[in-house]
């Protein structure tokens, strides 16, 4: 995985790092040195020596001849996320969606080919996935990624659709390209696309993009349920308006919180005060 890199300035040996950290999931929570270097691609003393670094950091532990991640890594995610503000600001809004329609509500952005999910506020449902903050999947299979790639130029969509996905899922073959353009298309001309079945049997989802104070589409907000209990004219008809009127007063105040002025103030000690 390594070695992508092609700039004079390019570090390898921290692409490596990262490659090591990626490896981990909740497939492969623990493994042993030989699963690392395969995995990531990497020679056995290569290897060795990532981990035993990123266990001096904090970022890994060892046990038993095995490594897994520690929680310190969920700092590099929560730092991206706070820096963002969206979290704090989506949560309330979702909470208060997911009260009224009794379902699961996302909010996810772009990554290459792939959705990521930056804020979730569920209940407790049988549904054919697991999803929490991080969880990643094929675009073009969800609704929320329906939203992000129609939200982008022609250019960018040929280039982002070119991308291999790294959810790890088998390759969607559902729609030909050209459908997938035409039904971008229209989701970009109505505003809310849905996903039925797509991504797992049983999951039915629809999503409208969350914009940032320019404007533009940065995010997406969805409301996800059971399809043998929820159907496509009840989540249009039902949970559709909720979920618009969400996303736009999160547009709204998230827009507001980067309008003003964000200025780290220091602190006084007693040498200075």
């Amino acid at each position: 995985m390594a070695g992508r890199g092609t700039g004079p300035e390019f570090v390898e040996a921290l692409a490596r790092g990262l490659d090591v950290l990626s490896c981990f999931n909740a497939d492969r929570p623990a493994m042993s040195l030989s699963d690392v270097a395969a995995a990531a691609g990497l020679a056995r003393p290569t290897a060795r020596r990532l981990l035993l670094t990123l266990e001096e950091l904090g970022f890994v532990r060892s046990s038993g001849g095995l490594f897994q991640l520690t929680p310190k890594v969920l700092t590099l995610g929560v730092a991206y996320v706070s820096a963002l503000g969206l979290w704090d600001i989506a949560r309330p809004h979702l909470e208060a969606l997911v009260a009224r329609t009794g379902e699961s509500s996302s909010m996810a952005q772009l990554d290459g080919s792939d959705i990521v999910y930056v804020a979730r506020v569920s209940v407790p449902k049988l549904i054919a996935l697991r999803v929490e903050i991080g969880t990643r999947f094929p675009a073009v299979q969800t609704s929320q990624g329906k939203v992000l790639l129609a939200a982008l130029s022609p250019a960018e969509l040929e280039a982002t659709l070119a991308l291999p996905s790294r959810a790890g899922l088998p390759a969607y073959i559902g729609r030909s390209a050209e459908q997938l353009r035409d039904e971008l298309t229209e989701v970009r001309a109505r505003g809310w696309a849905l996903a039925d079945e797509e991504l797992a049997p049983g999951v039915r989802s629809v999503a409208v993009p969350v914009r940032d104070a320019a404007g533009a589409v940065r995010a997406a907000a969805n409301v996800t349920v059971h399809a043998a209990e929820t159907s496509i004219d009840r989540l249009l008809g039902e949970h559709l308006p909720l979920l618009l009127r969400t996303a736009g007063d999160i547009s709204a105040e998230w827009a507001l919180w980067q309008s003003r002025p964000h200025v780290e103030v220091p602190r006084h000690t007693d040498a200075t005060a």
